[in-house]
């Protein structure tokens, strides 16, 4: 009878593990657009996905990881090549992400939903510029696409600049805290 027990114990632990599957992120077909909002206006662009996988269980995401290089992060509204370079190249700079220091940023799953109607709820750990948030956010499945759109507080992450959080008396130059990403990780 201990025999059966274990045998009947391997064969769940085995068949579970058959079905656990990791899937690396394809970088060149995922894209991140991200906006930036300010009084009177906003910016957007692109940035790039490094590197990433995800793992997942009977259609649940179990673990993963995403890195984004900072380095790559473009502006897409500006027209003027020297506005277009000024805006990126400040982007870059200690005032904002500071990317000589910190050339990328990464999200990591630590617990998600199962998929239910193509849609799950992701918790996991942001980490921008050295600092680490704890996010929870609905993402989206499509074939092997998955979709989500992120509201980050950068003051969470210590990128002040503009901010009317930290600083006062900024009246029309205030950048708001909150900055969007729209993301689509294809596997």
């Amino acid at each position: 009878m201990k025999t059966l027990k274990i045998v009947i114990v391997l064969l769940i632990a085995g068949s579970v593990s058959v079905f656990a599957q990791k899937k690396e992120v394809k970088s060149l077909e995922s894209v991140v657009k991200w906006t930036g909002n300010k009084i009177g206006g906003s910016h957007n662009g692109e940035i790039k996905v490094k590197n990433g996988y995800l793992e997942f269980n009977n259609d649940q995401i179990t673990s993963g990881k995403v890195v984004i290089d900072m380095n790559s992060i473009t502006d897409l509204d500006l027209e003027d090549e020297g506005y277009n370079q000024k805006l990126v190249g400040h982007l870059k700079s200690d005032d904002f992400f500071g990317v000589e220091k910190f050339p990328t940023s990464s999200f990591e799953v630590t617990k998600a939903s199962k998929f239910k109607d193509g849609k799950a709820s992701v918790t996991g750990t942001l980490t921008i510029k050295g600092k680490s948030e704890e996010i929870t956010f609905d993402i989206v499945k499509k074939g092997n696409e998955y979709i989500t759109k992120l509201e980050v507080d950068r003051s969470k992450f210590d990128v002040r600049y503009g901010s009317g959080s930290f600083f006062d008396n900024l009246g029309d130059k205030v950048i708001d805290d909150i900055f969007i990403l729209d993301i689509k990780l294809s596997i």
